[in-house]
C-alpha cells in the first residue's frame, strides 16, 4: 500500500514538472525573438554601407531581402542606364555579401514574383504585416512610412549622428577663457566640453571670435581641436582703425623749416647678445605633446 501511494505521488510529481516545463518552454522561445525584423530596401544594397554595419553587430533581429527588392535590382541590372546598371550589380554583389555576414540572420523572402503595386508600397504592405521596420535611403519612402506609422532605419541619419560637431574647414564663434601651452595660444571650450586650441589668439582673451577649425586630434581624455582665428572683413578692420586712432590737433605753420632728428644707430652687440640668449622655438610635434599631456592632467 505504502509502494502504491509512493509511486502515485512520484507519478503526480513528474506530470505537475511536465506541465511546468510546457509553460515556461515558449516564453523562453517569445522572449528571445523580442528584436523587431527589418525589411532592407533596394537603395541600402545599391549603397552597400549596410555590409560594414551588419559587421559592427549593430544589425539586431532578422534581417529580411524580399524577393521583390531582388527583381528590382535585376530589372535595373539589365536595364539602359549605365550608372543604375553598375550601381544594381554592386547591390546584387552587396546581397551576397551580407547573406556570409549575417548567416541565419539573413533571410531571403519569398513574397511575390510580381509587384505591379511597386516595390515601395510592397515594402510598405510587409512592414505592416509583419511588424517590422524598413532599413532605406529613399526619402519619398522614409516620409510616407512616417506617416504610416512604420519604423525606418535610415544610414545617412545615423552617419549623420556619428560624425564630429566640427569638421576642418568649419567656422564657428567661441570664446577664448584661458591661456594655452604656447605663449600665443588661446583655449575655449565647445557645448559638449571639448578643447578648441586656437592659434595667434592671446591677445583676444575674454574675447568671442570667428575662429576656422584646422584639424583634430582623439586624446585618451577625448577630442581637441585646433583653430585659427579667421580673417575679419575689410571694411571691419579699417572701422575699428579709425576708432581706434587718437585724433591730432592741428598744428599751427611758423613758417620755419621743422628740424629732423637723426635716427639713433641700434647697438649691434647688445642686439646680437639678445637674440643668441633667445631659447629655440618647440616643434609642432612638442607642442600637440605638451597640450595632450595638458588635457590628460584635467
Amino acid at each position: 500500500m505504502e509502494k502504491t501511494i509512493e509511486l502515485i505521488i512520484i507519478i503526480m510529481l513528474l506530470a505537475i514538472m511536465a506541465e511546468i516545463y510546457l509553460l515556461v518552454k515558449p516564453r523562453r522561445h517569445a522572449g528571445s525573438s523580442t528584436q523587431m525584423p527589418i525589411l532592407v530596401d533596394t537603395s541600402v544594397l545599391m549603397d552597400g554601407r549596410v555590409v560594414d554595419l551588419a559587421k559592427t553587430g549593430f544589425l539586431l533581429g532578422q534581417i529580411i531581402v524580399p524577393r521583390s527588392v531582388l527583381i528590382e535590382l535585376q530589372l535595373l541590372a539589365d536595364g539602359a542606364d549605365h550608372a543604375k546598371r553598375e550601381r544594381a550589380r554592386f547591390g546584387m554583389d552587396v546581397m551576397k555579401e551580407l547573406k556570409d555576414v549575417l548567416g541565419g540572420s539573413f533571410t531571403l523572402l519569398d513574397d511575390a514574383t510580381r509587384i505591379p503595386e511597386g516595390v515601395d508600397n510592397r515594402l510598405l504592405q510587409l512592414a505592416k504585416e509583419m511588424n517590422a521596420a524598413i532599413l532605406t535611403l529613399d526619402y519619398n519612402l522614409n516620409k510616407v512610412a512616417q506617416v504610416e506609422g512604420i519604423q525606418i532605419l535610415n544610414i545617412n541619419e545615423l552617419a549623420k549622428s556619428l560624425r564630429m560637431s566640427y569638421l576642418p574647414g568649419d567656422e564657428l564663434v567661441l570664446e577664448l577663457t584661458q591661456k594655452g601651452q604656447d605663449s600665443h595660444q588661446a583655449v575655449g571650450y565647445l557645448h559638449d566640453g571639448t578643447m578648441v586650441v586656437v592659434e595667434q589668439a592671446k591677445k583676444f582673451l575674454g574675447q568671442k571670435k570667428r575662429i576656422e577649425i584646422i584639424r583634430s586630434l582623439q586624446t585618451d581624455a577625448g577630442k581637441m581641436m585646433f583653430a585659427k582665428v579667421c580673417a575679419e572683413p575689410k571694411e571691419a578692420v579699417q572701422h575699428s582703425l579709425a576708432q581706434a586712432a587718437p585724433k591730432q590737433p592741428k598744428q599751427r605753420s611758423t613758417g620755419r623749416r621743422p628740424q629732423t632728428s637723426k635716427a639713433a644707430k641700434p647697438d649691434a652687440p647688445r642686439a646680437a647678445a639678445q637674440s643668441h640668449r633667445s631659447t629655440r622655438p618647440k616643434t609642432q610635434s612638442q607642442r600637440e605633446a605638451d597640450l595632450i599631456r595638458m588635457v590628460n592632467e584635467q
